[in-house]
């Protein structure tokens, strides 16, 4: 049984959170995260806080915690944003990751 893909529009805030993490730079590939389709979701979990989804270019890039905190300074920056939440996914230390990006 084929199960439909459930469509998602983004609010004002998470399309705005959405573009400024687009503009990130890889810089091993010298292209924007939005180019590589790495932010696969930006969602206001409640007002002022967003959770922010991306896969590294690789799950052995050395750099992915890096790109994590490069994600959260850029949507932190985004007027209206109190916190980001920036998880890694498919990546082989995506939980180290997660704990150390997300940490209060």
């Amino acid at each position: 049984m084929l199960e439909r893909l459930r469509v998602y529009e983004l609010n004002e805030l998470e399309s705005r959170v959405f573009e400024a993490v687009g503009k990130v730079v890889d810089p091993e590939t010298g292209m924007t995260f939005a180019e590589m389709k790495m932010i696969k979701s930006v969602r206001e979990e409640e007002p002022g806080v967003v959770k922010i989804e991306f896969v590294p270019s690789s799950p052995f890039c050395p750099i992915a915690f890096k790109l994590a905190m490069d994600i959260k300074r850029e949507a932190l920056k985004v007027s209206g944003v109190k916190k980001a939440l920036v998880y890694c996914r498919g990546h082989m230390m995506e939980q180290q990751i997660n704990e150390a990006t997300n940490r209060e």
